[in-house]
């Protein structure tokens, strides 16, 4: 913040007012607003010096301070403490959008432009998304087939489209791998498996899963990219069993998939951890976000804000 101006032949700003001068914006702002910084900065600077420098009376503070708080304040002071429980219950993977949804549902009449600024205000903010190493093994011999999804994402209907994929997490025991399947309408995790080899059988038991949740009728295309797991004639075979049909990604572009990137990209973010103790604690951790959280609470943006689960309900009829 600028410190007071001086004239010509007065003492200039002190050593404590030229560290407190940070942004020259604050003094122009109305008076609450130089207020509310020098509240936030109590016990950090003297009281005197922070009301020269923002040009404001030590007495006027206090009075501000010492004052009603507005209907507006009260009800923002209810909002920040509801954010808080949103942020821990979901472990901080909200940002001002899904925020702004959740509070809306639990009764609070707020905008997503003020949600973002408490959020802003009061240090609350998502977990920033990282870069993921791909598991993809292509370099097989394997036959691989056509891209009949061609990046047409949005299907009419359930069990029209599955897309599926593999990732991998850190434990102090060796890596655990996690193979989903997604069904793709809803966005709704239908089949998922866990386990130290990363192999067809693993996502065969994804699949095995997704079938048995979903029993869907023959002429189901699923979508992978072209790892040796899904190109593999055990799970190929699982394929024809069931009636589906095969569609793969084009080699080394995993927008063909990005449904499936975006998920694991969201779970590593918003939910799992670095590194785990062992691969059970993993497990335990990937059923927790997929079964309780994902499915179940968690908003998608594809979804028009509301979890998969809800998004059935609304849009399947049985």
């Amino acid at each position: 913040m600028f410190s007071v101006a001086h004239q010509a032949g007065e003492p200039g700003p002190t050593a404590g007012e030229r560290l407190f001068k940070k942004n020259g914006g604050v003094l122009c702002a109305r008076r609450t607003r130089r207020f509310e910084v020098i509240a936030g900065h109590q016990g950090s600077y003297p009281m005197g010096l922070m009301c020269r420098a923002l040009q404001v009376s030590t007495s006027g503070f206090y009075a501000w301070q010492d004052r009603e708080p507005s209907a507006r304040e009260v009800e923002n002071q209810a909002i920040l403490e509801e954010m808080r429980k949103i942020h821990r219950k979901y472990r901080r993977s909200y940002g001002s959008p899904r925020m702004s949804q959740e509070l809306v549902d639990r009764g609070h009449r707020c905008g997503r432009g003020r949600v973002a600024r408490l959020m802003r205000k009061n240090g609350i903010a998502a977990k920033p998304r990282k870069r993921f190493v791909a598991t993809t093994d292509s370099n097989h011999g394997l036959p691989v087939a056509k891209n009949l999804l061609d990046r047409e994402f949005t299907p009419s209907a359930s069990n029209r489209v599955w897309v599926s994929d593999i990732t991998f997490l850190r434990t102090l025991t060796g890596w655990l791998y996690v193979a989903v399947t997604l069904e793709l309408f809803s966005r709704k995790v239908v089949g998922w498996a866990t386990g130290s080899s990363i192999d067809a059988e693993l996502v065969i038991r994804a699949l095995r899963m997704a079938v048995e949740t979903r029993r869907p009728e023959r002429g189901l295309i699923h979508h992978s990219d072209q790892g040796s797991q899904y190109a593999s004639d055990a799970f190929q075979k699982v394929l024809k069993e069931f009636g589906m049909i095969c569609s793969m990604s084009r080699r080394a572009n995993c927008w063909d998939n990005a449904p499936m990137e975006s998920f694991f990209g969201s779970m590593k973010v918003e939910w799992l951890e670095e590194i785990y103790g062992n691969q059970e604690q993993a497990t335990q951790d990937v059923f927790e976000y997929i079964e309780v959280f994902y499915n179940r609470e968690r908003r998608h943006s594809t979804l028009g804000g509301i979890n998969p689960s809800r998004f059935e309900d609304l849009n399947i009829t049985t």
